[in-house]
């Protein structure tokens, strides 16, 4: 039985009530358990993980949030700082699946949290347990 942190930013806190629901549902039903924490938005996702993993406590990483594009180039670069902070911590050895969605409006957003619609959360939980999978096939 794995142990799963889910890293959520609750900027948009009804949008991440629906991702959590499909993360906290695909790991349960494959078996394993979590722990949810908060952070204050996407960037900081990433810090969170990394000070996560020097615990021990965790075998996979969910990363959730919701960055909508607005009338600035902040949304340019909350999405790609976000991704390349996951990425490189990925490329570290770390189990991650990255659930934050970026979208160009709420109706997007809503469509691909819902756990009867797209359920990227739960997409994102299936991805950390199936890299978390192939960690464990790699060190046998």
């Amino acid at each position: 039985m794995a142990r799963i942190l889910i890293v959520e930013a609750r900027f948009y806190a009804h949008l991440n009530d629906l991702l959590l629901e499909g993360a906290r549902a695909a790991i349960e039903a494959a078996g394993h358990v979590h722990d949810t924490i908060t952070v204050p938005g996407a960037l900081e996702i990433p810090g969170a993980i990394a000070l996560a993993v020097e615990s021990g406590h965790y075998d996979a990483f969910v990363a959730l949030g919701v960055v909508i594009r607005g009338e600035t180039y902040h949304f340019e670069i909350v999405a790609g700082e976000s991704a390349r902070a996951l990425m490189a911590l990925s490329l570290d050895g770390l189990s991650i699946g990255n659930g934050i969605l970026t979208v160009e409006n709420e109706a997007q957003a809503l469509a691909r949290a819902r756990p009867t619609e797209k359920d990227k959360g739960g997409e994102a939980a299936k991805a950390a347990l199936a890299m978390l999978a192939l960690k464990e096939r790699f060190a046998a």
